[in-house]
């Protein structure tokens, strides 16, 4: 019996192959949903930084999308994303406190 082609591959030649790029990471998981809807919030925010009037938005949009590349993270168990997103979120907190709240 022959085997089904996926993607206009044959299976044998995808597993065998050092030309056709493979993605490393989960697909249609839980990680996979989050990282991109925070990868859109990053996105968002990068569009209107330096907008005048719309640096709490900024703050707000880049917080939640690092908050969410920290679960990423976490659930990839990879120390660089924890590490960098981690401190992303101490960076964003502290600005959006000091900034936005009125605490010295």
């Amino acid at each position: 019996m022959a085997k089904i082609k996926t993607n206009g591959f044959h299976p044998d030649e995808i597993a065998n192959s050092k030309r056709i790029q493979k993605s490393a990471t989960p697909k249609q998981d839980l990680s996979w949903y989050i990282k991109w809807t925070a990868s859109c919030f990053i996105l968002a925010s990068m569009s209107i930084r330096g907008i005048d009037g719309l640096q709490f938005y900024d703050i707000v949009l880049s917080l939640i999308g690092v908050t969410g590349w920290m679960i990423v993270g976490l659930l990839w168990k990879d120390r660089a994303l924890i590490l960098l997103n981690g401190v992303g979120i101490i960076f964003f907190l502290r600005t959006l406190i000091t900034e936005y709240l009125m605490v010295v």
